[in-house]
């Protein structure tokens, strides 16, 4: 029986151990993961206001009710098991394990208390495993011209009943508000026509009911500018927050001493300046890190691929990751139609993985976060990784 292992049972994962399913109905596939629970980037990347972004798990769920799928979660790659030693158990191997570091900004100041990445961010509001949740202050700059960049304001700017139906934990939220964000500054080096932003991500700004709107330089033509004028002047009474929009700036440098207190830009055509006062910098450039050197079907070695962003580097959305995957998972078949294998497969990670967390145990987890939501959220995410673990190892019958 064809054995295939996946590293990373998060979007892209999933996805080719869907496309590596339905192509290989024989195959048995085994997804890995070094956190105890799947979905990865769904659950701890996506903003957790956006909750039918995230509804993408339920036809990851039905993957795993199939026989000849499984999850070993709590598993970590290089210590836990070799990738050798994986290679050699299995008939193909795939890597799915994506970017996790943000890019910086290469500019003086930057490693000043106050300067956050978007990840760092991210992972503390979606209560990643033993993440700590940042302190934001007041005034905050955002850099970055894409999506994340809209999530992050987007959280910063609402309401707390605005929260209603997220997945964002009270005491997050409750910190959120403690902060007392007034000012929100979003600046970008390209122009509007070229920012990267979701023209319905960026309409839904339009309905924030605490925060005024203010667009600086939206010229040019599409959609995304049309979007951004449009929004342009929302003024909703009582507001307490200020939104500003700023185009064609390069940050320059963070000045503060022991803290952030200003961000200084030039303008991306060479003619002026801008200066910003802030006491939180939150930067959303992307995320970072080594990819995998593969063909352009994913294929790295012999029984070895590669996908999503370790494939292709920090770019597309969640259902662009489905394309590539597929595109992958047809390689691999090709490559093993007419494989014969005497490989363990399953069995030697079942074997030499004690300590591994199987989708079971992973349902005690999610059925303890339904039990414990609150009224006006999504679920309660257990945010540590021993108390996963024990939920996970408790019999079913207690």
């Amino acid at each position: 029986m064809t054995s295939i292992a996946i590293v990373g049972a998060g979007p892209s994962g999933c996805y080719t151990a869907q496309a590596l399913a339905k192509a290989l109905p024989e195959a048995r596939i085994d997804l890995i993961d070094r956190l105890p629970v799947p979905y990865g980037l769904i659950r701890y990347g996506v903003a957790p206001d956006h909750q039918g972004t995230k509804a993408v798990i339920r036809q990851f769920e039905r993957l795993f009710t199939r026989n000849d799928v499984a999850f070993f979660g709590n598993v970590t790659l290089g210590a836990d098991l070799t990738l050798e030693d994986l290679r050699a158990s299995h008939d193909a191997v795939v890597l799915a394990t994506g970017l996790h570091a943000d890019r910086r900004l290469g500019i003086a100041g930057e490693d000043l208390a106050g300067v956050i990445g978007s990840g760092v961010v991210t992972r503390g509001w979606n209560d990643y495993p033993d993440a700590e949740r940042p302190q934001i202050g007041p005034r905050v700059v955002i850099v970055g011209n894409g999506n994340v960049a809209v999530d992050l304001l987007r959280i910063l700017a609402k309401a707390p009943a605005e929260f209603d139906g997220s997945d964002l934990a009270p005491e997050s939220g409750a910190a959120l508000m403690a902060a007392g964000v007034t000012r929100i500054d979003v600046v970008g080096r390209s122009g509007a026509g070229m920012a990267k932003f979701d023209p319905v991500m960026l309409r839904e700004l339009g309905r924030l009911a605490q925060a005024s709107l203010h667009v600086h330089g939206a010229t040019g033509e599409g959609k995304v500018v049309e979007a951004l004028q449009a929004i342009d002047g929302h003024r909703p009474e009582g507001a307490t927050r200020e939104v500003h929009f700023h185009f064609g700036w390069t940050p320059e440098g963070i000045e503060g001493r022991a803290c952030v207190e200003a961000v200084r830009f030039r303008a991306s055509n060479g003619e002026g300046a801008l200066h910003l006062p802030c006491d939180t910098v939150l930067t959303a450039i992307g995320f970072d890190g080594e990819t995998a050197q593969a063909d352009g079907d994913g294929r790295i070695a012999e029984g070895l691929y590669a996908t999503g962003w370790y494939r292709r580097g920090p770019r597309g959305t969640i259902p662009e990751n489905r394309a590539d995957a597929q595109a992958v998972a047809a390689r691999i078949a090709a490559d093993l139609a007419q494989a014969t294998s005497d490989k363990p497969g399953r069995a030697a990670l079942t074997a030499g993985l004690p300590e591994a967390v199987g989708y079971d145990g992973w349902r005690r987890i999610d059925a303890a976060e339904c039990a414990a939501c609150p009224p006006d959220r999504a679920r309660r995410k257990i945010a540590t990784r021993a108390e996963m673990l024990t939920l996970a190892r408790q019999s079913e019958d207690r």
